[in-house]
């Protein structure tokens, strides 16, 4: 991690477009050479983030993410600013559209679930567990493939999930009442099928129960 004073990071923030921020300050900058930096403060005193921060971990599984083919962003720099207590990860976004900036385009029929079934089993047969997982978080690159961001608190495992894990992983899918009705709605079984014809560790009563 790299430190980055105050007036440097003034620079750098010149003229950039904050897209994320609140009551305590920036959160999300979109710099004016359209890479990003994403700033965290630490919440509490006594917090894992004092000894692995999530700017650190936010590159750490950018870098496992690229290490097992999965699309993600590219990070340049990892910074801790001391004088505004916050640490940064500065990365190159990945192209393409959220699958919910997709949700009203035509192209988001069974296709783009037939795909997204396969993406996430892919994602639990190589031990990725996405805890913020939903439409707004898997992007649509140009090149047609489906890839991960704001992952720092992904959690990787060197084996599959194990059963208990990927249904879980559903729940918190379908926390938002969007996702759950372009997945499911209208009887569509066509996201579950996928994802069930491409693993082998869940069965459809199992999986079914998960998304209910």
């Amino acid at each position: 991690m790299q430190a980055l004073d105050h007036a440097r990071y003034l620079a750098l923030r010149e003229g950039a477009h904050v897209l994320e921020a609140d009551g305590t300050g920036d959160k999300v900058l979109r710099l004016r050479d359209g890479s990003m930096l994403k700033l965290f403060r630490r919440k509490r005193l006594i917090t894992s983030a004092a000894w692995y921060p999530y700017a650190r971990r936010f590159a750490d599984n950018c870098k496992t993410l690229a290490e097992r083919a999965i699309p993600c962003p590219q990070v340049r720099q990892v910074y801790r600013i001391a004088e505004i207590a916050r640490d940064a990860v500065h990365y190159d976004p990945l192209p393409g559209k959220t699958l919910r900036q997709l949700l009203d385009e035509p192209s988001s029929g069974d296709e783009l679930r037939r795909q997204l079934g396969r993406f996430i089993a892919q994602l639990h047969e190589k031990g990725i567990y996405f805890r913020s997982a939903h439409l707004g978080n898997v992007v649509l690159t140009p090149d047609g493939q489906l890839g991960l961001i704001d992952i720092a608190d992904l959690r990787t495992y060197r084996r599959p999930l194990r059963k208990a894990q990927r249904l879980r992983n559903f729940k918190h899918m379908l926390r938002y009442q969007e996702d759950r009705a372009w997945l499911l709605g209208d009887g569509h079984a066509v996201f579950a099928n996928a994802y069930l014809g491409a693993q082998a560790t869940c069965n459809a009563n199992e999986l079914s129960l998960a998304l209910a």
